[in-house]
């Protein structure tokens, strides 16, 4: 059965196990290739493990991630350490926490910007911003301190839509590859390689394929989002004076990424100025400074229909010029746009349910 996420955000993956059939299994070996091949299995079986018993990082072994292409970036290579855990001891929540985020630009210039997510784990997970040409390193370290709650499953793994990687950066199970597991288990940790090649340019979310079962544990906080931003400046559209009109994307002053569960928003706020993330709980309060240009990520991760309004307030349907006043967001689905800021507001989910459930939070402008 194919996972959720993996029913609508799959459009532009090129490379996921969950959106291209599962892998065929070989031919069947020809008589003269079955010696051999068994030479070579046992050699893997008695010494493929010595490769990397030298390899230990806070107690963990490294992955086979050497297998995958190193392919070397246009743009610019992210290297990126993340701890799946446990978000409060005696619940059963889990979450990513950022450990270490490093750039290193074309010219071998590296700088770290780690201060710029919260030290802690969080629900949901960091936000990793990429331009196109980029390529992201992520080793993935199982900090789940008694998987014994969890189902006893002890793999964890980021899976992640839009953007393109080799098989074994899937962060699948074995269960559905049906060539390994592509997790981080509680002694051994996974390194995944996400290449934002032309072409992926949007916001993508990123999530785990194996606690619990192989569809993953993101109901219980395993998510979090991927912004890729074009190789060049950009444009945005936003509404002006009832036109669409397109602004530079550094014209941006923040980012607000904010996931449309069944009954609540939360999400993350980010100052594009300085990078900083803020994460932004139940129905969060959002802010802003009066005529600058700020830009909203929705993404659906529930099963409800959801009508997003922000009254007095339109902005440019992605793709078109037409100017819209609410978004109709499906399960799943996504929805980005950018506005210029100017008079306090609030956002809702218009619907029923909605508004049963006070899905509603402040936009305020401040002068």
């Amino acid at each position: 059965m194919k996972h959720r996420f993996d029913e609508i955000f799959s459009m532009d993956v090129r490379h996921s196990q969950c959106n291209s059939g599962i892998p065929r299994l070989s031919r069947p070996l020809t008589e003269w290739m079955v010696i051999p091949a068994l030479i070579v299995s046992m050699s893997f079986f008695l010494f493929g493990d010595s490769v990397h018993a030298n390899e230990k990082d806070s107690g963990h072994t490294h992955n086979r991630a050497d297998k995958q292409e190193k392919k070397k970036p246009k743009g610019n290579l992210h290297r990126i350490e993340m701890f799946a855990d446990k978000l409060v001891e005696g619940e059963d929540f889990l979450a990513y926490r950022m450990m270490l985020h490093e750039v290193t630009d074309k010219k071998g210039n590296t700088t770290d910007i780690t201060n710029r997510y919260s030290r802690e784990a969080i629900i949901p997970g960091p936000t990793i911003i990429m331009n196109e040409g980029d390529i992201a390193e992520i080793t993935l370290f199982n900090q789940v301190p008694n998987p014994d709650e969890v189902h006893s499953h002890e793999n964890v793994s980021l899976h992640v839509h839009g953007v393109h990687y080799e098989f074994h950066s899937d962060g699948t199970l074995k269960y559905i590859n049906l060539s390994e597991d592509q997790g981080a288990t509680l002694v051994q940790s996974y390194t995944y390689r996400w290449d934002a090649a032309p072409g992926t340019a949007g916001t993508w979310p990123y999530h785990d394929h194996n606690m619990n079962t192989h569809n993953g544990a993101e109901d219980k906080g395993l998510f979090g989002a991927l912004i890729v931003n074009p190789a060049s400046d950009g444009v945005v559209s936003i509404s002006q004076g009832g036109n669409s009109i397109s602004v530079p994307l550094s014209s941006i002053k923040k980012d607000y990424v904010l996931y449309i569960l069944d009954d609540i928003f939360i999400g993350t706020e980010i100052d594009t100025l300085t990078g900083e993330q803020t994460p932004i709980m139940v129905n969060p309060t959002l802010t802003a400074t009066s005529g600058s240009n700020v830009r909203f990520h929705l993404l659906a991760l529930g099963t409800n229909l959801h009508q997003f309004t922000l009254p007095g307030y339109s902005w440019v349907e992605p793709g078109t010029n037409k100017l819209i006043s609410e978004k109709a967001i499906g399960p799943l689905e996504k929805h980005v746009f950018a506005i210029q800021a100017s008079a306090d507001t609030f956002y809702q989910d218009a619907t029923f349910s909605g508004k049963t459930q006070r899905m509603v939070g402040e936009f305020n402008v401040n002068p």
